[in-house]
C-alpha cells in the first residue's frame, strides 16, 4: 500500500522489481509469509492445504536459492509437500539444463513444482518431460476468449490432453464465467483458478474460509 498512490497492482509493481533487482527480497519475503501462515493455519487445526508461491527468475538463477528455500522451509516448520513453486514457462525454458537440475534439487527437498503460463513459452514436448512438475497452469490468455474463440479452445483441449497423457494435473487461470466453466469440465480440467471461484481474500477471511470445511 503507496501512501498517496494506494494499493499498487503487481502488474505494475512486479515489473520494476525485476528490472531493480527488488523482486529478489520482495520474493523471499512472500515465500517466508506464505509458508509461515500456511503452518499457523495447521498449527491452529484447519484442513491442510498447499499454498502455492510464484518464483521470478531472478530468483530461481541464483546459485544459493534451493538453500534458501529449505531454510524457509525449516525457520517456518512447514512441511515441504504443502508448498507448490510455480515458474513460468517462458522462464525454464532460458536454459532447460539448469532449469531442470534447479527444480530437482527442489524435488529433493520435497517441495511440489508447476509450470505457470504454460502454452505462451514455447516448451518442446521433449523438454517437458524432462521436467520434474506435478502440474501445468493453462495460461489465462487461452482461456479468456471461451468459449468463443475456437483457437483457444484448441489450446486449451491440447494442454488439458498433453497433462492427462504425461499424469500431470491441469489447471485453467483466469477462469470467469459459467460457460468457461463448462467447457472446461466438459474437457476434464481438474481444477480452475480465477474470479468465478473467488477474488483475492485476506488471509483472516481464508482461515474463515477453511474453517467452513469439513474435517476428513
Amino acid at each position: 500500500m503507496h501512501p498517496t498512490l494506494g494499493m499498487i497492482s503487481p502488474l505494475k509493481f512486479i515489473p520494476m522489481a525485476e528490472e531493480t533487482g527488488l523482486i529478489v527480497p520482495i520474493g523471499d519475503w512472500a515465500l517466508e509469509t506464505a509458508c509461515r501462515q500456511n503452518k499457523a493455519w495447521q498449527d491452529a487445526g484447519l484442513p491442510p492445504i498447499s499454498v502455492c508461491v510464484n518464483v521470478s527468475a531472478r530468483q530461481f538463477k541464483e546459485k544459493n536459492w534451493v538453500s534458501r528455500v529449505a531454510d524457509t522451509l525449516c525457520d517456518t516448520g512447514l512441511d515441504p509437500g504443502y508448498l507448490e513453486l510455480e515458474v513460468t514457462e517462458s522462464l525454464i525454458m532460458q536454459d532447460i539444463e539448469q532449469a531442470i537440475a534447479t527444480m530437482k534439487e527442489l524435488q529433493t527437498l520435497g517441495v511440489q513444482l508447476a509450470i505457470d503460463d504454460f502454452g505462451t513459452g514455447y516448451s518442446s514436448l521433449a523438454a517437458l518431460k524432462r521436467f520434474p512438475v506435478g502440474r501445468l497452469k493453462i495460461d489465462k490468455s487461452f482461456i479468456d476468449e471461451i468459449p468463443h474463440d475456437e483457437n483457444d479452445k484448441a489450446v486449451a483441449r491440447a494442454v488439458i490432453s498433453l497433462g492427462q497423457s504425461l499424469s500431470l494435473k491441469v489447471i485453467a487461470e483466469g477462469v470467469e464465467t459459467d460457460a468457461q466453466v463448462a467447457f472446461l469440465s466438459q474437457n476434464h480440467c481438474e481444477e480452475i483458478q480465477g474470479y468465478h471461484f473467488s477474488r483475492p481474500v485476506s488471509a483472516a477471511a481464508l482461515e474463515k474460509l477453511l474453517a467452513e470445511q469439513p474435517r476428513s
